[in-house]
């Protein structure tokens, strides 16, 4: 996960892509120029199964001059070939 969350600090569309289960992973990724990212807090980790797991997190950003907002995300990971991809996710409410 805090692979994945500096992927999107730095825009790496590579790494994100290649971290992402092929059955929901998008063609591209894209990125907003004004969108700083200002902090991630992972809030639970836990194995499902021996090949699954969740990891539920906040990350802080800001796009422009706006106030900061939240993402807050209960994200699924599967393990292929010895790697974590990331499957999919629930956004938490505030």
């Amino acid at each position: 996960m805090r692979s994945r969350y500096c992927a999107f600090v730095m825009c790496n569309e590579r790494y994100l892509l290649d971290t992402w289960h092929p059955d929901t992973r998008p063609p591209s990724c894209e990125f907003d120029r004004f969108q700083k990212w200002l902090g991630l807090r992972i809030l639970d980790a836990r194995s499902t199964s021996e090949t699954s797991a969740e990891v539920e997190f906040v990350a802080r950003y800001r796009i422009g001059g706006a106030s900061a907002r939240r993402l807050h995300e209960r994200s699924r990971f599967v393990l292929e070939s010895g790697r974590w991809l990331y499957v999919d996710g629930d956004i938490q409410s505030p």
